[in-house]
């Protein structure tokens, strides 16, 4: 690792998670750690589910976007937030935003769920809806902090939003001391970032392992190139992890490329499967992108002899239509 690397990895640390998790613990709720009985037959390994559904806006991304917030200054907190999303980071701004007596606009494209529009809508921000993809929304809502003087908050290439998101590892630790694995849903990479640094801080032989769809997965894409590159989105049940990384990408790339042990891809039938089980087996209703990790370990696509395991389930919020085609067409015995 290069001297400018270590450098910019090492202002991510763990003094801010701790000092995220000081400012958002008025906003968000430590969620509950549970066992998954047949996960763990399936495993051969103490799998546990940390249940991020149950934050109070139905997913993780309410950390990083309060810690974010909460860190501006009264000057710009006046002039109001702005954010580009697909679906939860926009959810969870409006959130924060009203519960701080903030403006916030949320830029999203078409391709975000009818669910988690309604949802970003009735929790009190302006919306826009444009283009067909991420990067359409994000090119936006920059001409919107030009005009008004708006601070963009990012969905995770940012320093205190991967803070806020990092706060996962420590719950994590406090009631797992001796983890020796974890899963983490991988999109933008603001979460598994900020998990990584929190775990291996503590430990660096705890295995960090990141799972995404086979379609359109930038960063498993950029990380092979060697560099961030952009994909056409496609259409999927995890669809919040749809969007790009950004080819001036400051932080998450690196981080990922550096304490990522390994990349993991699932299937549209396998991430189905995965939400099914959650119904089936947890009683639990979540979005395709939190079931990615039931997906790899039910599909036996994670590699390695462990004795404890943490899958971060992370969000709930999916159009009621979708899920119940989806309980239609998988059943139990498929797995």
């Amino acid at each position: 690792m290069d001297a400018k690397l270590e450098e910019k990895l090492s202002i991510t640390n763990t003094q801010l998670i701790w000092k995220a998790r000081n400012n958002i613990q008025n906003i968000i709720v430590e969620t509950p750690l549970i066992s998954s009985p047949v996960l763990s037959d399936r495993m051969g390994a103490e799998v546990y589910l940390k249940l991020e559904n149950l934050q109070d806006i139905g997913a993780f991304k309410v950390r990083g976007a309060a810690n974010k917030i909460i860190s501006l200054t009264e000057e710009k907190k006046q002039c109001g937030v702005a954010t580009f999303s697909t679906g939860n980071h926009g959810l969870a701004v409006a959130y924060v935003a009203r519960k701080l007596g903030i403006k916030a606009t949320v830029c999203i494209s078409s391709r975000v769920p009818l669910a988690k529009v309604d949802a970003i809508r009735r929790a009190g921000a302006d919306i826009v809806i444009i283009g067909e993809s991420q990067d359409d929304a994000e090119k936006y809502c920059y001409e919107l902090q030009e005009k008004h003087g708006m601070t963009v908050i990012k969905p995770f290439d940012d320093l205190e939003v991967i803070a806020g998101q990092g706060t996962i590892g420590l719950e994590l630790l406090e009631a797992l001391p001796d983890l020796d694995a974890v899963i983490v849903p991988l999109s933008g990479g603001g979460l598994i970032a900020g998990v990584a640094i929190a775990l291996k801080s503590v430990n660096p032989m705890i295995q960090v392992i990141g799972v995404s769809m086979e379609g359109a997965s930038v960063m498993n894409e950029s990380i092979q190139a060697g560099k961030p590159v952009v994909l056409q989105e496609q259409d999927t049940l995890a669809d919040s992890l749809l969007g790009g990384i950004g080819l001036n990408n400051e932080y998450t790339f690196d981080i990922v490329k550096n304490y990522v042990d390994d990349i993991i891809l699932v299937s549209e039938d396998e991430i189905a499967q995965g939400m099914t089980f959650m119904v089936e087996h947890h009683r639990m209703v979540v979005e395709g992108a939190a079931a990615v990790g039931i997906a790899a370990i039910i599909q036996g696509k994670i590699q390695g002899r462990y004795k404890k395991v943490g899958t971060i389930i992370t969000g709930n919020n999916i159009d009621f239509s979708v899920i119940l085609e989806i309980l239609q067409n998988y059943k139990r015995e498929e797995w």
